[in-house]
C-alpha cells in the first residue's frame, strides 16, 4: 500500500501525520506553534508533493507559507502572497482556502476575507485578486456570516479551466463558466427559513457552509447549508433537498467518496443553536445513492457523550481515507470508507482544517 499524508491546521499549529505502507498514522511534532492555520493544501501535481499552509499570525497577519519536503522546511515568497490591491481599499483578514487546480498544472486558488478569491499561477506562491468577482454588483450587499464574510470553499471544474464555483459566507454560491470574466449567484430552491414569508428564496443571502464534488461527475456538487443539505445535478443551476432522512440537516462540513461519486459524508450537529453532535455521539453519516437514504456511521467513536463540533473544513475524504477533527482537538480516521474509526490524535488545539492525499 502507499504512503499518505495527513495535514490539521489547528487553532495553535500545523500537525503532520504520516502513514507508511498503509500503517497507522504516526502524528508528527507541532509546527507553527501558537500560529492559526486556517487552511492547508497537499498539492501532488509536481514531481514532489507541495504543502501549503495559510496561517495567521496575530500580530503580523496573515500569509501562506510552502513546503517542498513534507513539511521539514518552509518557505515564504519575498512580498506578501496575497494582498489586495491598494484601490479596493481592503486589507486581508484570513486566508480561508487554498485549492490547487486540478486542470490546471501551476494554478491554485486562494479564498480570502474579506470574501475575495485570488489565483496563483506558481503553484501557490504568490496570488493576484480576480477582480470579476471582487466587482460583482452582488458584494455590496453581502453580508458576514458567523465566521466573517469569507470566501471558504472553492470548487475547479476538474476538466475545464472555465468552470469554477465558490462559496461565500453568508452570500451563497456563486458559479462562472467562462474563466471568471462573469459570475452568477447559482442557489436556486435554497431555502432560507428565516426570511419572511414569500422571500424564502432568495436569489442570494444564503448560507453556505460547504459545497463538494467529485471528479469523475462535476456536474453534481453537494452542499451543506445552513438549513439543509441538498445536491445540484447541473453545477449549480437547480438544488435538490436531500437532507430530510438526516437525523439533522444543521452542520458544517460534507465531503464525498474519493472513487465513488454516488457516496457523501455529513456530519449532522443538533441545529444551529445547539451545535453538538446530535444526541452527543460522534456519528458520521454516510449515503451511497446520492442523498436518498444515511447511514450511520460511528464503530470505534467515542461511546460516552462528546459535546463538541466539527467545523466546514475539518472533515476530508481521500484516497488516503475519511477524516475529521472536533473543536476539543481530537481527529479520527477511517480506512474502509467510514466503516469503522480510529483515533489519530487527541488534545490538539481547536481543529479548522484537515486534508490528507496518498504519496
Amino acid at each position: 500500500m502507499s504512503d499518505a499524508i495527513l495535514a490539521i491546521g489547528t487553532r495553535k499549529g500545523l500537525f503532520l501525520a504520516l502513514s507508511k505502507g498503509g500503517g497507522p498514522f504516526e502524528l508528527q511534532p507541532i509546527q507553527f506553534s501558537t500560529v492559526a492555520v486556517h487552511a492547508v493544501a497537499i498539492d501532488t501535481r509536481g514531481p514532489a508533493p507541495r504543502l501549503l499552509a495559510g496561517i495567521e499570525y496575530g500580530h503580523f497577519g496573515p500569509s501562506v507559507m510552502y513546503s517542498d519536503d513534507l513539511g521539514r522546511t518552509w518557505q515564504e515568497a519575498p512580498r506578501a502572497p496575497i494582498a489586495f490591491p491598494e484601490k479596493t481599499e481592503a486589507t486581508l483578514a484570513r486566508v480561508w482556502q487554498l485549492t490547487p487546480s486540478p486542470s490546471e498544472p501551476d494554478v491554485v486558488w486562494a479564498g480570502a476575507e474579506p470574501a475575495a478569491l485570488f489565483r496563483s499561477e506558481d503553484r501557490g506562491v504568490t496570488y493576484e485578486l480576480v477582480e470579476s468577482l471582487w466587482e460583482h454588483p452582488h458584494r455590496e450587499r453581502w453580508v458576514p456570516g458567523g465566521g466573517g464574510l469569507c470566501l471558504h470553499t472553492i470548487v475547479p471544474h476538474p476538466t475545464d479551466p472555465r468552470t469554477m464555483g465558490v462559496a461565500v459566507s453568508s452570500a451563497g454560491f456563486y458559479r462562472t463558466s467562462d474563466g471568471g470574466s462573469s459570475w452568477e449567484a447559482a442557489n436556486h430552491r435554497i431555502r432560507a427559513p428565516f426570511m419572511p414569508e414569500g422571500q424564502q428564496y432568495p436569489e442570494f443571502g444564503q448560507c453556505v457552509h460547504k459545497v463538494a464534488l467529485h471528479p469523475s461527475r462535476p456536474e453534481r456538487l453537494y452542499l451543506q447549508h445552513h438549513f439543509g443539505v441538498y445536491r445540484s445535478d447541473d453545477f449549480g443551476g437547480t438544488w435538490h433537498d436531500i437532507g430530510s432522512a438526516l437525523p439533522s440537516d444543521f452542520g458544517f462540513p460534507i465531503a464525498v467518496h474519493p472513487t465513488r461519486p454516488g457516496t457523501v459524508y455529513v456530519l449532522p450537529l443538533t441545529a444551529d443553536i445547539d451545535r453538538t453532535p446530535v444526541d452527543h455521539r460522534y456519528r458520521v453519516y454516510r449515503s451511497d445513492d446520492d442523498g436518498a437514504t444515511w447511514q450511520p456511521m460511528s464503530r470505534g467513536l467515542p461511546e460516552e457523550p462528546v459535546y463538541a463540533a466539527v467545523l466546514r473544513d475539518a472533515m476530508t475524504a481521500s484516497e488516503a481515507g475519511v477524516f475529521f477533527g472536533t473543536r476539543d482537538g481530537e481527529v479520527y480516521g477511517s480506512r474502509d470508507d467510514g466503516e469503522t474509526w480510529s483515533q489519530v490524535g487527541r488534545h490538539l488545539p481547536d481543529v479548522l482544517t484537515v486534508r490528507a492525499a496518498v504519496l
